[in-house]
């Protein structure tokens, strides 16, 4: 009985293995996306983008969930099945910021 489970509790991973090569796959073009525009936003800003930054962090620490289901270091399911991971602080430059625009004055009477 447990020999017959373990062999059905293998295959369901094995499908899950399969699921998740193929979410690899795309996040890892989309990764390299991410890539790209943080370098030209980088070159022409001379600084990076604090979303893109973000958004790389996180996508790269689901590719680093996806492989440790895979080699089997954790049981743990990857995005959907647990929470998108959180950003972490960046270690590098300080991103691009763009202060906010100054208000006009309002003049409160109104003018006939």
């Amino acid at each position: 009985m447990s020999d017959n489970f373990e062999r059905e509790s293998i295959g369901l991973r094995i499908v899950w293995m399969l699921v998740f090569t193929l979410c690899w796959q795309v996040a890892a073009t989309i990764l390299g996306f991410v890539v790209l525009l943080q370098l030209g936003y980088r070159l022409f800003y001379t600084a990076p983008n604090a979303s893109l930054l973000s958004f790389g962090d996180s996508l790269s620490q689901y590719l680093a969930q996806i492989g440790r289901f895979g080699t089997f270091n954790t049981d743990e399911k990857p995005w959907p099945f647990a929470d998108w991971p959180t950003p972490r602080a960046p270690d590098g430059e300080v991103a691009h910021s763009i202060p906010p625009a100054p208000h006009p004055v309002r003049d409160e009477e109104p003018k006939l």
